[in-house]
């Protein structure tokens, strides 16, 4: 018993520094930026509690709502077009097609770039003066347009679209390992019964990969929410602000137009967000449990 116990208390006590930094670094650094959006803090912070006027202000700002609306466009298609194409390249890597490691290599290289690097290669190939427009034109296509990055209405697509080049061989990787986790017996059943491949995978292979789904949405949105340096990089929320994602919204006022009661309320709000998109995936990982068989 003493062993036991002696071995525990030494683990906490290893355990100790880390345990400091995550009260300390973490929990107290998120308390304490809740605590500053309530109050009426500009550029350094202040004790004087104003309630919730700051986020009042927040939700009444155009800045913000647009914000809001281009982060839902840019992540619905975001999220939807990384798990479709994910899939579709998963399910063409598990073929057992030849040189099978280059082309896994090359569908997951883009995850590799930051999203800096992915931001001004596309910027660069959409731009109209350069990329895709202009090299069209020099073949003859005099009258052709591509312009959306320049476009208010369309470049939020663009950046969903950068976004799904650079993501989808995330996706991709793990569902390729839960395709490659698949009984073989049931492709042979599928086979005698003269099932279609098409409806193998969705009534079979595709419920047996919820999982695998389920994390893959999991990491797409928390990339959703916290998305910058993307925008940053390729429209640096233009033209006028029709790109701007609530991550840039929360960078210029803190930074730049110096009101930090607005910046951290708007911070929170992103908090809560991922922690609502994080709160169901971490109930069925680690505390519901499991239903018992009958």
């Amino acid at each position: 018993m003493k062993p036991r116990f002696l071995r525990f208390w030494m683990a906490q006590v290893a355990l100790a520094p880390a345990w400091l930094i995550v009260i300390f670094a973490y929990i107290g650094t998120i308390l304490w930026t809740i605590q500053i959006s309530f109050t009426s803090s500009k550029v350094f912070p202040v004790s004087n509690y104003v309630g919730f006027s700051q986020y009042t202000r927040l939700f009444g700002s155009e800045r913000w709502i647009i914000s809001v609306q281009n982060l839902a466009i840019f992540g619905l298609i975001f999220i939807v077009g990384c798990l479709i194409l994910g899939f579709l390249l998963a399910v063409f890597l598990d073929q057992r097609i030849r040189a099978e490691s280059v082309f896994r290599t090359i569908f997951l290289y883009p995850y590799a770039l930051s999203f800096i690097v992915t931001g001004l290669v596309w910027q660069w190939t959409l731009n109209p003066t350069l990329g895709v427009q202009q090299t069209v034109r020099n073949w003859g296509w005099e009258s052709f347009t591509f312009d959306w990055l320049s476009r208010g209405d369309r470049a939020i697509y663009v950046i969903a679209l950068a976004g799904m080049w650079q993501a989808s061989g995330l996706v991709m990787a793990i569902l390729l390992a839960g395709l490659r986790g698949v009984d073989g017996e049931l492709w042979k059943a599928a086979k005698v019964d003269g099932i279609p491949t098409w409806r193998v995978y969705v009534h079979i292979v595709i419920p047996i990969l919820t999982p695998m789904f389920v994390t893959a949405t999991v990491l797409l949105a928390t990339a959703v929410v916290k998305v910058y340096d993307l925008v940053v990089a390729l429209t640096n929320g233009g033209p006028g602000i029709s790109t701007e994602v609530p991550a840039k919204f929360v960078i210029e006022y803190l930074f730049q137009r110096q009101n930090l009661g607005l910046a951290t309320a708007a911070s929170t709000v992103m908090m809560i967000t991922v922690l609502c998109v994080l709160a169901p995936w971490l109930y069925v990982q680690y505390f519901r449990k499991p239903r018992s068989a009958h």
